[in-house]
């Protein structure tokens, strides 16, 4: 859709827009595609900032070529060494031989690994800075937000942080590139499972990489994935703050496992209990059938969270035990927990419930709710005062 376009001074986007990948990372659904956002900034001499997915390398080697307009290219900066970032390095750098390629110590063994690079190589630290001629890049290491090479380019000039996957978001530029350019609801909810589904688990390192470029004269956020923000960058700031210090809305998640229907009537129970507390913002998910992305993403949003399984061969609904495993993974703070398991032959998913509200260390909200079979009048009672509990607990 986009061709080079100019955003800021000597500086241009030469990403690309992929409706075509079904699955982020092989795991994520992209209804709504993804952008590889990349960047030229010219000056005396002329530096792209990261680069895009491997298939994508003729349309943005065109788009390079447009904001350089029969320049060479003296350097790539390399932010972070992750494929749908770097996969066209080696394929640049035979474009224009005297590419010099610049990247933290923790970039140039991926870099060796991946394209074979090892020459023409420019190793900098963090707080260094290069000066091209009319803009001076800087750059601070971010570790493992989300991978231990990730850093950040700020160029002072223009006042404008390169970003990496910090603030980035799912989603394709459907029209503007700009947050001034498309309603804050069509990118935040994307920008949110974005970060539930990758960045979560390193809540604690966005933290500390918030703190450390809370320092910079920042005017422009320009991320690798999702909206650009330069109207306001504070809305974008202000959201890492919260999701990374885990600050919730008040809400639920309903998350079930049935094969039959009767933990499913059990997870109704609950989401009506939860109503007539006085909550309106409820989410309920059959795991088996639900995008597990948006479970984790609105996991992340609100305070309360339900899990509901059947035993399936003596052990928790392997569908709700996936989404337990990715829940452990990304260690949810600041939440409140209820659990309730069904059986018929064998116990084990309330067991296997009960294992992971020790491992996560949430407070648990009751009661408990064990059902044989199928569940009756007073099973179903539970499970309303299950909801009606969990409502008071999140207010």
């Amino acid at each position: 859709m986009h061709k080079t376009l100019s955003v800021a001074k000597d500086t241009w986007w030469v990403g690309v827009n992929d409706y075509e990948t079904d699955l982020f990372e092989s795991l994520w659904p992209l209804p709504q595609g993804v952008a590889y956002n990349a960047y030229v900034v010219l000056g005396d001499k002329t530096a792209a900032v990261d680069t895009v997915k491997g298939p994508w390398f003729d349309d943005y080697i065109d788009k390079v070529a447009t904001a350089l307009d029969g320049r060479a290219l003296d350097y790539l900066v390399v932010n972070h060494m992750e494929p749908d970032h770097a996969g066209v390095i080696g394929r640049l750098k035979h474009t224009y031989p005297g590419l010099e390629i610049i990247g933290n110590a923790k970039t140039l063994p991926l870099l060796k690994e991946y394209h074979g690079i090892e020459k023409d190589v420019i190793q900098v630290k963090d707080g260094e800075s290069l000066d091209i001629g009319g803009h001076v890049l800087t750059f601070h290491t971010i570790p493992m937000v989300h991978w231990p090479e990730s850093m950040v380019t700020f160029d002072a000039t223009t006042r404008t942080l390169f970003s990496n996957d910090a603030f980035g978001g799912y989603g394709a530029h459907e029209g503007g590139l700009f947050d001034d350019e498309k309603p804050r609801e069509r990118w935040e909810g994307e920008m949110l499972r974005y970060y539930a589904t990758i960045v979560a688990r390193y809540s604690g390192m966005v933290q500390t990489a918030l703190k450390k470029l809370s320092a910079l004269d920042i005017a422009n956020i320009y991320p690798a994935h999702g909206t650009l923000f330069r109207q306001d960058i504070g809305q974008a700031i202000e959201l890492y703050d919260r999701w990374s210090k885990q600050e919730t809305e008040r809400g639920v998640v309903v998350a079930y496992g049935s094969m039959y229907g009767n933990t499913r009537r059990m997870a109704e129970a609950v989401c009506r209990g939860i109503s007539e507390g006085g909550v309106k913002d409820v989410r309920l998910y059959d795991a088996a059938r639900s995008d597990t992305s948006l479970i984790l993403r609105d996991i992340w949003r609100y305070k309360g969270l339900v899990l509901l399984g059947c035993t399936y061969n003596t052990l928790l609904f392997p569908a709700l035990d996936a989404l337990c495993v990715k829940l452990i993974n990304r260690m949810p703070k600041k939440r409140v927990l209820g659990i309730a398991g069904s059986y018929s032959w064998s116990k084990g998913a309330l067991d296997a419930l009960r294992a992971f509200a020790e491992t996560v260390k949430l407070e648990k909200i009751g009661p408990e709710v064990e059902v044989f079979a199928a569940p009756t009048a007073a099973d179903l009672e539970r499970c309303l005062e299950l909801g009606k509990n969990m409502a008071a607990a999140v207010a």
